[in-house]
């Protein structure tokens, strides 16, 4: 199921949509200022942003996210709710606003809408591969691939986002959740190993490309 952060300095607020985002089976991620979001931003698939934050405000937040090129669903929670102050947040990239206080049920509910229009599904199909992110399952063909638990995250990161570039280093945020000290040689090994199991060749890749200088993506068509 797709991640989701929730970055807000109130506990209570905290508390209760991690409760109500996990029952509906999305894997939570948590941070209470705006410097421990910063590096939880590129794991997730959306992020629930207060705009007043310790150190970093979620406008700041959102405004350094899409300058890096993060293309995330992003929603804001704020008690400012004047059109000035919403036009204000959007401008900044953000997606959608709740204003506070909020029935969580609607947080959810924006959640849902927010993924299901940034194409993020509970299902990836795609050529003959089809990732089932309830089930862990993947096929190819029709037929079952065995994948480890890093080359599962490894292969939906890149196809859910099709013809995006993906740094070594942008990878070992996301899938390892490394904090700067792992090696880019990690990701070319488990690529090398995906490829393998996907039937991809460096000179003719079905699904995933290198690119020179930069690091891989996955095909678009």
């Amino acid at each position: 199921m797709p991640t989701i952060l929730i970055v807000d300095d109130d506990p209570a607020i905290l508390e209760i949509l991690r409760a109500y985002l996990q029952a509906e089976g999305y894997t939570v991620l948590e941070a209470a200022d705006g410097h421990a979001a910063r590096a939880l931003l590129p794991r997730a698939d959306l992020a629930v942003l207060d705009w007043m934050l310790p150190g970093v405000s979620g406008v700041d937040l959102a405004l350094e996210a899409r300058a890096e090129g993060l293309t995330l669903p992003l929603l804001m929670l704020t008690a400012r709710g004047e059109e000035e102050d919403r036009l204000r947040g959007l401008d900044t990239g953000v997606d959608d606003y709740v204003v506070k206080p909020f029935s969580p049920r609607e947080v959810v509910a924006r959640v849902r809408a927010l993924l299901r229009r940034s194409g993020v599904q509970a299902q990836v199909n795609h050529g003959g591969l089809r990732i089932d992110l309830r089930s862990h399952a993947v096929t190819l063909d029709g037929a079952p691939l065995e994948l480890s638990r890093l080359e599962f995250d490894l292969l939906t990161a890149l196809a859910h986002h099709p013809g995006l570039a993906w740094t070594r280093e942008r990878l070992l945020e996301r899938v390892w959740a490394s904090d700067g000290s792992g090696t880019e040689r990690v990701v070319d090994v488990h690529i090398t190993a995906l490829r393998r199991k996907l039937g991809d060749t460096s000179d003719a890749p079905r699904f995933i490309e290198t690119i020179r200088g930069v690091g891989y993506r996955f095909r678009e068509d």
